[in-house]
């Protein structure tokens, strides 16, 4: 029965021009990008949740902090950068004892340091988003540029045919209004996705905030401060 309808997407790919075929590429591009971003994103979550729930378990259960950096593992470990870049503030500090960082109290130092790294999960954090935000406000336009093109088309062809029966009519403006379709079924999940990422995000930089915090605690007062383990819970 599907062969013996003369609408639908293969039928609206055949008779579009090439306006209408770009904006199918186009939606098309939008959908890969958008679902490639989002599971490299879903997949990076992943990674540095396995990442958060080892330093917080491993890291301060060690006697020194060094020993609690070398049980960091991973290629990429911003848990175990914000620890080696607190580490080496101190010493960078300790040794400028005649230069301008003496004038620099020790817990500031640190946290200058400390919190360029978390700075920079930040921002890779958001990498990506735009890509989403940007999908999921322009797709429902960009397929309803293609109804309306589409639908121009049809009265067009309506037109000069001179026949104006409502089964002439319909056909040709109901496939159209698949463009529109298309463009919700690429906007939708790119608004989804982007909402979720947002609150992972969210979720992972309040772990590496209490993270460094207590980094910056334990390298100052030479001990925890048990209100980061606290909130984490």
């Amino acid at each position: 029965m599907g062969s013996d309808n003369p609408y639908g997407i293969q039928a609206l790919w055949t008779q579009s021009d090439y306006v209408g075929k770009g904006v199918f590429v186009i939606l098309g591009v939008m959908s890969l990008w958008s679902w490639w971003v989002m599971i490299n994103k879903w997949l990076d979550h992943r990674s540095l949740k396995k990442i958060a729930a080892d330093a917080e378990k491993n890291f301060w259960n060690s006697a020194s902090m060094q020993e609690g950096i070398s049980k960091l593992k991973g290629k990429v470990n911003p848990f175990r950068d914000i620890a080696e870049d607190g580490l080496r503030a101190v010493e960078h500090h300790k040794k400028q004892v005649r230069d301008v960082t003496a004038q620099i109290e020790l817990g500031d130092w640190i946290e200058t340091h400390v919190q360029k790294r978390t700075d920079m999960l930040q921002s890779s954090l958001q990498s990506g988003m735009v890509v989403l935000a940007s999908v999921g406000a322009t797709a429902p336009f960009v397929g309803l540029f293609g109804t309306v093109w589409g639908i121009y088309h049809a009265l067009i062809s309506i037109s000069i045919a001179g026949q104006a029966s409502l089964d002439k009519v319909a056909g040709p403006i109901g496939e159209a209004l698949i463009m529109t379709a298309i463009g919700l079924a690429v906007a939708v999940p790119a608004v989804l996705g982007f909402n979720a990422l947002t609150r992972g995000n969210k979720s992972l930089i309040e772990r590496v905030n209490y993270f460094s915090h207590d980094v910056q605690a334990a390298l100052v007062a030479g001990s925890r401060v048990d209100a980061g383990a606290a909130g984490r819970k």
